[in-house]
């Protein structure tokens, strides 16, 4: 086989048979294959796509590039879930701990904020002496003693996707869904799970931004982990306005800490529980979704769901007093709620600019390598379909300085949008498939 021939053949849409995808990953992550040709071909794929076959075998081959995780040492079945990214998405702190408290194991491994969409593993950072990086023997003695663990993504997991990542990232091959698709469920395939609930946004504070790319995306997805023998299915969401009231490190920390106390916001709620049902519903510990939703809300009512969640922080190093006291979980020293400058009806909040504007904060990497300022973000206190009258709070800004707080007060009353009429808020859980 020559790599010339495979690229021709993805340049005149003739489908790769899995011995010459097989060929291609692995020369490309021995480095036989430059990265010329690679992007190359790459590029072929965005103009032409791949069939779904292809694409399964591309995703096999790159989850067999590296180490390949075997969990059934540790349970017969185990769950995860995989977030395509957005604002205030707290999700997975909610879910985890309650899928695990039902008994089925939740194995993760989690991302860190990308752009202004925040990552799993900065807001776990925000409880002192977190640890998410975790050797693959801690990663299995966690996840045997407490049917949970979440930790930062292994190197050693899908290596020939990190290589073809960086190479797309430069050569302007990112926005590609076979492409996409096969990124995402590699490392879910390399990670060991039996079925994973994908959680694919879609809106303005999304990488996709219409319904039909997210459903394409998400089929993509599923007919990748299904063509590998796994149990998968995704929740598509609206991302136009950020999930839950809170944007920030430690204020989604603290929210997530909430809902898992009863409370929390509706949307966040029930966005939690449709995810764990989807994840329940795959495991076999519930007939349906609406069943399986019952079974865990009981599980965050009663204060189990909660339990679970302290277990699984302390076990991987978190400050105990920070979960009794979540006032010292880390924070901005100016507090200032902004009140509302005219009465009417929320029209809009834009996710994508909220999201922007935590980044700017400190809350989020501007560039490689940031740090962190855990401590800053917004508390939003009315939601798309709100009425407010002048004057009533709008949303909390916890700040850093003086200048970021002037900064961020600007461009959030700018990313609301007012209308005098009645405005309905806008249905969250927009399809399930699978």
């Amino acid at each position: 086989m020559r790599a010339v021939d495979i690229i021709a053949k993805t340049r005149d849409k003739q489908p790769l048979t899995a011995a010459e995808m097989k060929f291609w990953i692995e020369g490309y992550t021995r480095g036989d294959i430059p990265d010329y040709q690679a992007a190359a071909w790459c590029m072929a794929v965005v103009l032409n796509g791949l069939t779904d076959e292809e694409a399964t075998a591309l995703t096999l081959n790159m989850a067999q590039s590296g180490d390949m995780l075997d969990l059934h040492q540790i349970a017969p079945f185990v769950v995860d879930k995989h977030s395509t990214g957005g604002v205030g998405d707290k999700t997975t702190l909610v879910v985890a701990p309650l899928v695990a408290a039902l008994g089925l194991p939740v194995g993760k491994m989690s991302g860190r904020g990308l752009g202004f969409s925040g990552g799993t593993i900065d807001k776990l950072e925000s409880f002192d002496g977190f640890r998410v990086s975790l050797s693959t023997d801690e990663f299995l003695d966690m996840l045997k003693k407490h049917n949970i663990v979440v930790s930062g993504q292994s190197a050693d997991l899908a290596p020939a996707d990190g290589k073809f990542y960086a190479l797309r990232d430069v050569t302007a091959t990112v926005e590609s869904l076979p492409l996409i698709a096969a990124s995402i469920m590699s490392k879910k395939i390399a990670s060991g799970a039996d079925a994973i609930v994908l959680d694919v946004k879609v809106g303005k504070g999304a990488f996709m931004h219409t319904l039909a790319d997210a459903e394409a995306l998400a089929n993509a997805m599923v007919a990748i982990g299904r063509g590998v023998g796994r149990k998968v299915a995704a929740v598509i969401s609206d991302m136009n306005q950020p999930l839950g009231h809170a944007v920030g490190n430690a204020l989604e920390v603290k929210e997530a800490m909430d809902t898992l106390r009863g409370g929390g916001p509706a949307d966040f709620r029930d966005h939690c529980l449709t995810v764990a049902g989807k994840m329940i519903e795959l495991g076999g510990k519930a007939d349906d979704l609406s069943a399986a939703k019952t079974m865990l809300a009981k599980l965050l009512d009663d204060g189990t769901a909660w339990a679970k969640f302290k277990e699984w922080i302390i076990a991987q190093g978190g400050n105990e007093a920070q979960l009794n006291n979540p006032t010292l979980l880390p924070a901005a020293p100016i507090v200032e709620t902004i009140s509302a400058p005219r009465g009417g009806s929320i029209a809009g909040i834009d996710a994508a600019e909220v999201g922007k504007t935590g980044v700017a904060m400190g809350g989020g990497r501007e560039k490689k390598g940031d740090p962190i300022d855990y401590g800053v973000g917004i508390v939003f206190h009315a939601k798309v379909g709100d009425v407010v009258s002048m004057g009533e709070p709008l949303f909390t800004l916890h700040a850093r300085d003086d200048e970021t707080f002037r900064m961020a007060k600007a461009r959030l009353l700018a990313a609301i949008t007012w209308s005098n009429e009645p405005v309905a808020s806008p249905p969250h859980t927009l399809k399930i498939i699978g």
